[in-house]
């Protein structure tokens, strides 16, 4: 049985200090942008797709402006909408953690979506780049989220539980650590995996992403805290299980899709 004592703060020089969340972020870009790029040197030479490493650099900047304001907006807007709303100035304190996984995601897309069309490349190419390094920094956030003390799971007897002193001093499922595993090391093996294939199908880590991550969330949400000010939508569902629900949802449609496009 762990007790978490965690310092959310990573170092503390006086003027500015940095948090556990911020590396994360940090890291999961920059090892995300070098996986990515080796990615597509091999897309490159097996598929043909039409994206230079440069484009690729200047595809980040869009993703890292992407997941900051869809990360924010979306839990802002699925999870603590009339706090905000009361307390506009504490938008824009990100440090202190609030984003949204599924509210990046959208916010993703979207900027892929204006990348690719402002560059004449397509899109399904680089959305399937981006599911196969997303699960790092899913990986890094989770643990961050660990280390915070925050997204704890439900009440426990199993000896692996770990006790929260700063919310209630019970034992409890480490549920981030469930996700980092699930959303982050697992995710990431089957789709690096899969895109290596000689015979890879553009898209279908795009479709793959959407149906695994939305699964093992669904699954995770089984042994975590709903969020306090929400609680259970219907008496039933986390927001995050109705979120990820419909994720699911559009990877079997975005899965059909493919399947009947590549018959034509």
């Amino acid at each position: 049985m762990f007790v978490h004592n965690l310092d959310p703060v990573f170092i503390d020089l006086g003027i500015i200090s940095i948090r556990w969340y911020s590396l994360a972020y940090i890291i999961g870009i920059i090892l995300g942008w070098w996986v990515g790029k080796k990615i597509i040197l091999r897309l490159k030479i097996h598929q043909n797709i039409n994206i230079s490493l440069n484009k690729f650099d200047d595809l980040i900047t869009y993703l890292v402006i992407s997941i900051i304001l869809g990360g924010r907006i979306g839990y802002i807007i699925f999870y603590n909408l009339q706090f905000y709303l009361e307390n506009p100035i504490e938008i824009f304190k990100i440090w202190q953690g609030g984003m949204s996984f599924h509210g990046g995601l959208v916010g993703v897309i979207l900027g892929t979506y204006l990348f690719c069309k402002r560059n004449k490349i397509q899109i399904f190419a680089i959305l399937d780049v981006i599911a196969c390094v997303a699960p790092i920094g899913l990986f890094f956030g989770r643990v961050a989220n660990f280390i915070n003390g925050e997204l704890y799971g439900k009440i426990t007897t199993k000896y692996w539980g770990v006790i929260f002193p700063k919310i209630d001093g019970l034992t409890r499922h480490p549920s981030q650590i469930y996700e980092a595993i699930l959303e982050g090391l697992i995710l990431f093996i089957i789709l690096n995996k899969i895109i290596t294939r000689k015979n890879y199908v553009v898209g279908t880590c795009s479709y793959l992403f959407l149906i695994l991550y939305g699964s093992f969330r669904i699954f995770s949400e089984i042994f975590r805290e709903p969020d306090l000010q929400i609680g259970y939508l219907f008496n039933i569902l986390s927001m995050g299980t109705l979120l990820s629900i419909f994720m699911v949802v559009i990877g079997i449609i975005l899965f059909y899709f493919k399947k009947n496009e590549d018959k034509y």
